[in-house]
């Protein structure tokens, strides 16, 4: 197989969530949809944060993993009234602006192209700091204005690049490398660590799949799996308004913390539930199954195709110009 990646079967999730808190992991989502066989999660993500901008009063800031990187994502929410701070891959190559019309031919859509992986292709940043941050030590800071990706020629962004600096020569601590899309640049001296903050949406998956049993079930329709996975945003938003109303109760193992993770929130839950009740009747006691009734026809259970999304890479045009 092409890159040597395995094959996951499951149906694709998009979230956009609200981080509530500058640290810990809480993460609240707003919108939690399944990406149907026709949608990609480039359109997905783009019309949920079109929808949750039409539902604020404020500017927000979006934060978006490296997948969002990519022309096509900038182009669909160019006309969306937020701020974008996304992450690029060490591969990408930009573009920028271009020269001045010289009156002879087509004007020039791209300037010099700037290799995120060629040191080389880069020219002089238009600000650098270094800063010292009490968790990842000193860090060094570049930032380039005017800069665009190939196909989004007039979407401008600005290109920030992260380097810790470390006197070992682990080869590990490789730069990171984030594009801003927005109106007012902020300081860039804290603009990384907002970044940071996109980390929460991943414990919250983690947080759903384990605790929450997102994919414990096995169910066999789309609509099924809809209706499961919607309690998940519910079920979230249930622990956090709890959160200043219970009392941490750590397990023997635990230490006690003041502030409450959704899990330590979730073992404290049951402090609630006593108070509030429980809607569900009382268990009936437990009795031998009847069975299935002899004589009643069986269905077998609707098999769905499988729909394998993967990228396609273009054929190379071999033929030689004369």
């Amino acid at each position: 197989m092409r890159g040597a990646k395995p094959v996951t079967l499951g149906q694709g999730y998009s979230t956009i969530a609200w981080i509530p808190q500058t640290q810990g992991s809480w993460a609240l989502p707003l919108l939690h949809e399944r990406i149907t066989s026709a949608d990609t999660p480039i359109e997905k993500a783009a019309t949920q944060l079109a929808q949750v901008c039409q539902k604020l009063t404020t500017r927000p800031l979006s934060l978006w993993d490296a997948e969002y990187g990519c022309a096509p994502f900038l182009l669909k929410t160019a006309e969306l009234s937020c701020d974008k701070l996304i992450r690029l891959r060490s591969n990408r190559v930009l573009y920028g602006a271009p020269p001045p019309y010289t009156g002879i031919g087509r004007p020039r859509k791209h300037g010099d192209k700037f290799k995120l992986n060629e040191p080389t292709s880069w020219w002089q940043p238009d600000e650098a700091q270094s800063v010292e941050d009490e968790k990842w030590g000193q860090l060094r800071l570049q930032i380039w204005h005017g800069l665009h990706l190939r196909q989004a020629a007039k979407q401008g962004l600005s290109l920030i690049r992260v380097e810790r600096v470390s006197s070992s020569k682990d080869s590990s601590l490789k730069p990171l490398w984030l594009i801003w899309v927005g109106l007012e640049f902020p300081q860039l001296a804290t603009l990384w660590q907002q970044y940071l903050r996109r980390f929460a949406i991943d414990h919250w998956y983690r947080f759903a799949k384990q605790r929450l049993h997102w994919t414990l079930p096995q169910l066999s329709t789309p609509e099924a799996s809809q209706r499961w996975s919607d309690l998940m945003p519910l079920l979230t938003w249930q622990l956090w308004l709890a959160r200043p109303d219970v009392q941490d109760s750590p397990l023997p193992w635990q230490k006690s913390s003041p502030n409450l993770s959704p899990g330590r929130t979730a073992n404290a839950f049951a402090q609630v539930l006593v108070v509030i009740g429980t809607p569900a009747p009382a268990p009936k006691p437990r009795g031998k199954s009847p069975g299935w009734t002899p004589g009643q026809p069986r269905s077998r259970r609707i098999r769905y195709p499988t729909v394998r999304k993967r990228f396609r890479k273009p054929k190379a045009n071999n033929k030689k110009s004369a």
